[in-house]
C-alpha cells in the first residue's frame, strides 16, 4: 500500500486574530477605494492630458488643430 499524504500545514498556523483581519480588511477597502478613484481620474483625464501635451510640443498647434479629426 502507498503511504498516506498528510495535508497539514507546516510552520505557522493559519489562524488570524481579529486585529489582523481588521487591518487586512481596511487595507483591502482602501485599495479598492483608491483603484476606483484612479479609474475615474484616468477615464476623464486622458483626453485633456493629450491636449496639454500637444499644446506644449513643437511646432505649437492651435487648439482647433488639436481637436479636429483631420
Amino acid at each position: 500500500m502507498a503511504p498516506r499524504v498528510s495535508l497539514k500545514a507546516k510552520g505557522k498556523s493559519s489562524k488570524k486574530t481579529a486585529e489582523d483581519r481588521s487591518v487586512i480588511d481596511s487595507v483591502k477597502e482602501w485599495t479598492t477605494w483608491g483603484m476606483k478613484k484612479t479609474k475615474v481620474i484616468a477615464h476623464y483625464g486622458f483626453i485633456p492630458l493629450i491636449i496639454i501635451i500637444g499644446m506644449n510640443s513643437d511646432p505649437k498647434p492651435h487648439i482647433s488643430q488639436l481637436l479636429s479629426p483631420v
